[in-house]
C-alpha cells in the first residue's frame, strides 16, 4: 500500500452515538484476536463480562484497507441451507450499558488486529474514544507464559501514563522489541493525552494452542473489578472440563509433568510480589476518573 492509498481515518470508521445520549463515565475497552490474544482468552474474556443483550452496536472499522485476506481469509456461510454470504474480519464498536445501579458505561471494539494501516487503524480507535468521550482506553490481551495451567495465572498491568501507573502500582511499559497493533495504540493513545493500561494474562506456553478458561476467568475478574461491572458469565464448568484435558496431556508425558512440577514451584513463589488485588485497582481507577472530571 502506497501513501496515497492510505485512507483516512473517516473512510474507515463508521461511529453512531448521537441517539445514546449521555453515557455514564466511559471507559474504552480493546481486544483484538491475533499475535497479542494468545488462545483467544482475552476475546473470550470480553465476551464473557459484557453481556451481549446489554450491548448496542454503534459503528465498526471498515476491514478492506487494513487486511491481506490471504492471511486472514474471509468465510463463507450457508444461512437456512441456502443463502450463502460472505463474513469478513470484522472490527465492531459495541456500546455496552450497565445496570441502573451501576457506576458506567463501557465501549467495547472487538476486532482482528490488521496486518495494514496500523496508524490508521489506531487513529480510528482514538477516535472512538474522543467521541464517546471515553477518559480511559483498556487493553486486554494474553500471552504464552512460563504458568502452569494448575494455577489461576496473574494478570499484570502497564501503563504509559505516569500519574495513572504510579495510582493503580502498576509499570511503565519497559518491553523494547518487535510490537504489534496494541503497542502502537498505546503511543498514539499517550500522544493524544489519552490515559491507558494494558492488562495482560499469562497462557501456559506448553499448552498454548488449546483453550484455558482459567485464563480467561482470571481476567474476566480482574477486568470487573477494574471497572466495576460484572461479574459476568460463570465459567466454572468449562474450566473443570479443560482442567481435567489438561492433566490426562500432562500425565501423558514424564517429562512434561517434571517441568509442570517446576513450573508450579516457581509460581507459588512469585504470587505475592504482583501488582495490587483487582479491588484495589478498581477504587484507585474511580479516583483517578473523579480527578480527570473535576480538572474539566
Amino acid at each position: 500500500m502506497s501513501p496515497s492509498d492510505v485512507p483516512a481515518v473517516d473512510d474507515v470508521l463508521r461511529l453512531d452515538v448521537d441517539a445514546l445520549g449521555t453515557l455514564r463515565q466511559p471507559v474504552l475497552v480493546v481486544s483484538l484476536e491475533g499475535w497479542f490474544d494468545m488462545a483467544g482468552a482475552a476475546t473470550a474474556a470480553v465476551e464473557a463480562l459484557f453481556e451481549p443483550d446489554r450491548r448496542v452496536t454503534v459503528g465498526e472499522i471498515d476491514s478492506d484497507p487494513f487486511y491481506d485476506f490471504t492471511v486472514e481469509r474471509p468465510m463463507i456461510e450457508t444461512v437456512d441451507g441456502m443463502v450463502r454470504r460472505i463474513r469478513w474480519p470484522r472490527n465492531t464498536i459495541d456500546v455496552w450499558r450497565s445496570p441502573e445501579d451501576a457506576e458506567r458505561d463501557v465501549v467495547i471494539l472487538l476486532g482482528v488486529e490488521p496486518h495494514l494501516g496500523w496508524r490508521t487503524y489506531c487513529e480510528a480507535i482514538r477516535s472512538v474514544a474522543e467521541r464517546t468521550e471515553c477518559s480511559v482506553v483498556v487493553t486486554v490481551g494474553a500471552g504464552a507464559e512460563q504458568v502452569p495451567h494448575t494455577r489461576s495465572p496473574l494478570v499484570t498491568g502497564s501503563s504509559t501514563n505516569r500519574s495513572l501507573a504510579r495510582r493503580l502500582g502498576l509499570s511503565a511499559p519497559s518491553y523494547q522489541g518487535m510490537t504489534g497493533t496494541v503497542g502502537v495504540l498505546h503511543t498514539v493513545l499517550e500522544g493524544a493525552g489519552i490515559a491507558s493500561v494494558s492488562l495482560r494474562v499469562g497462557i501456559p506456553h506448553y499448552l498454548s494452542n488449546a483453550s484455558h478458561p482459567l485464563a480467561v476467568a482470571a481476567l474476566q475478574r480482574h477486568l470487573s473489578h477494574v471497572l466495576s461491572v460484572g461479574p459476568g458469565a460463570d465459567l466454572t464448568s468449562e474450566i473443570n472440563q479443560h482442567r481435567a484435558l489438561h492433566d490426562e496431556i500432562v500425565a501423558a508425558d514424564a517429562q512434561l509433568a517434571m517441568y509442570v512440577a517446576m513450573l508450579e514451584r516457581e509460581f507459588d513463589r512469585r504470587a505475592e510480589a504482583t501488582i495490587p488485588s483487582a479491588d484495589d485497582l478498581g477504587a484507585e481507577l474511580e479516583a483517578f476518573l473523579a480527578e480527570l472530571d473535576d480538572d474539566d
